[in-house]
């Protein structure tokens, strides 16, 4: 399927015309960015495209993978710390975390202080593929920066950071996709 925002409509040219509507704004609402809005629809299919087709060999899908993610970048990470950084109740990771845990991909251990907290960390297994799942989207990444100036790489930066909602977790957020 092409592109929607991307699809050009051949008309003849009629200079008496008015000109068309610009498809990106909405007629009811010009201040929508119908186009940075699919952009970002777009990138985020086509970053993400590579490893939901490996996450699917595993039985896996985003949530596997979010947890991989935080789990192998924070080792030792409580549970509710990867609640806290995903925005979700323990009943949304629950099954989630079991499958990764029964099949030796995140290990569990007990806190030293508290017994009753749950740290996880990675296994070999766990680690392999959450690097493997890492350097594809890496390698889409820079693909995407490459030839960009110090300071248009900043600017990217920077919107994606300004994307991210800082405000304080409440919980009740949900993992599926």
């Amino acid at each position: 399927m092409a592109d929607i925002n991307f699809a050009r409509r051949s008309t003849p040219t009629d200079d008496t015309a008015p000109p068309a509507p610009d498809p990106r704004r909405s007629r009811t609402d010009p201040s929508i960015d119908f186009e940075l809005i699919e952009l970002l629809f777009f990138a985020y299919r086509d970053f993400i495209g590579e490893a939901d087709q490996t996450l699917a060999t595993y039985g896996f899908g985003r949530a596997h993978h979010r947890v991989l993610h935080f789990v192998n970048r924070n080792p030792g990470m409580p549970v509710s710390d990867l609640l806290e950084t995903l925005r979700i109740t323990k009943q949304s990771l629950g099954r989630v975390l079991k499958q990764l845990v029964d099949e030796g991909f995140v290990e569990q251990t007990p806190g030293p202080v508290d017994r009753r907290q749950r740290l996880l960390t990675t296994t070999a297994r766990g680690r392999a593929l959450a690097l493997d799942l890492a350097s594809h989207q890496s390698a889409r990444i820079s693909a995407a920066l490459a030839g960009m100036d110090p300071a248009a790489r900043a600017t990217v930066r920077a919107f994606l950071d300004r994307m991210v909602d800082r405000t304080p977790y409440a919980p009740g957020g949900d993992m599926e996709d």
